[in-house]
């Protein structure tokens, strides 16, 4: 799991570089080919006792980022919202495409990959439409008590890099803000499967991880680490991740079956915010991967840990911060990270939220 989760994150970094040289796409409120969201009428069948079929694609296997729909589905949520919903494994060219092509209605990506999407001649056709965590909780884990817990103190240790131009940027961007030099930064390749005992054995004085299965897994072995997050130092990097993205035309055609599976998963969301426990069971039942075997007791830390983090300090699950989400956009274009810039508000919706 962890390996497949770095890969991922490497996969995402990669594809944001993608987006250089390409133009920007659909605006916020209105997806492209669509008409402005329906009512907020509930419901997802056309006929009485007729489940709507929807497909889900998730971006890699099942993990505490995804609670929130094998709990909508284990207690019955979409259902009792007419839906009957597909949880899926994404293909080797990603979930954004699968989605984009129709293949199925809703999909997860980070907001950072969906860069290549939308800075194009031609945009893909999704839409954000909720964010499943609501901050980046990304960041650097490293050897303790060797003063790597801020961003400067990097100098003079070593940082296992997948060698992106996007990762690349963000790490001397967030060094240089805390007054140090990345030119100072020792680079060595990452093949890093174990984050925790990469740290431990020594093998690199630093890696980037996601806090919530990373760090919670250093955590649960007690495995001494320090550890600071991007946003805390650079906040136009405290971008969503990761993001339930739809059709747009799906959205066009259907904008209550959206609403009817938002709303739904809002209350898996919550009922995993309140029993962790219960619902870090449910992913693991409803894992049909068997990616988690074995990694029951990691699921269960994660997934307590995971509790603040989905709505965090928003009233509504799912929020999308305009300021938030163009601020990210226009950092890769001032980077030159992205050749066309991404106009503001262009790539999500709040719309479909209840």
């Amino acid at each position: 799991m962890k390996k497949k989760l770095s890969l991922l994150l490497s996969a995402c970094l990669c594809l944001s570089l993608a987006a250089c040289g390409q133009s920007a796409g659909q605006s916020s409120s209105q997806p492209a080919g669509s008409q402005q969201a329906g009512s907020s009428q509930q419901g997802g069948s056309s006929e009485q006792g007729e489940l709507k079929k929807i497909t889900l694609c998730l971006d890699w296997t099942p993990n505490t980022n995804h609670t929130g729909f094998y709990v909508a589905q284990a207690l019955g949520y979409y259902e009792e919202n007419g839906l009957e919903v597909e949880i899926v494994q994404p293909p080797e060219d990603g979930a954004t495409a699968l989605c984009a092509a129709g293949q199925c209605e809703f999909a997860i990506t980070v907001q950072d990959s969906l860069a290549s999407a939308f800075s194009r001649p031609d945009p893909l056709p999704v839409t954000a439409v909720a964010a499943l965590l609501q901050h980046n909780t990304s960041g650097i884990i490293a050897v303790a008590g060797e003063g790597m817990d801020h961003p400067a103190g990097l100098e003079g240790h070593n940082y296992a890099t997948w060698n992106s131009p996007i990762e690349l940027a963000m790490m001397e961007y967030v060094i240089a803000q805390d007054g140090g030099d990345f030119a100072n930064v020792e680079l060595i390749p990452n093949s890093i499967t174990d984050e925790a005992g990469a740290i431990e054995a020594r093998q690199a004085d630093s890696i980037w991880v996601y806090y919530g299965w990373g760090c919670v897994n250093a955590e649960l072995r007690e495995i001494p680490f320090d550890f600071f997050y991007f946003k805390d130092y650079a906040p136009e990097l405290d971008y969503y991740t990761p993001v339930i993205i739809a059709n747009n035309d799906f959205l066009a055609q259907e904008p209550d079956t959206a609403k009817s599976l938002l709303e739904a998963t809002k209350r898996g969301y919550e009922y995993a915010i309140e029993n962790p426990e219960e619902a870090a069971q449910m992913l693991i039942d409803g894992d049909t991967t068997g990616s988690l075997k074995g990694s029951e007791e990691l699921v269960m830390a994660s997934q307590k840990w995971m509790c603040d983090q989905y709505k965090a300090e928003v009233e509504q699950w799912g929020y999308i911060d305009p300021a938030r989400w163009d601020g990210f956009y226009q950092w890769l274009s001032d980077n030159g990270l992205c050749e066309i810039p991404i106009e503001a508000g262009v790539g999500f919706s709040n719309d479909y939220l209840s």
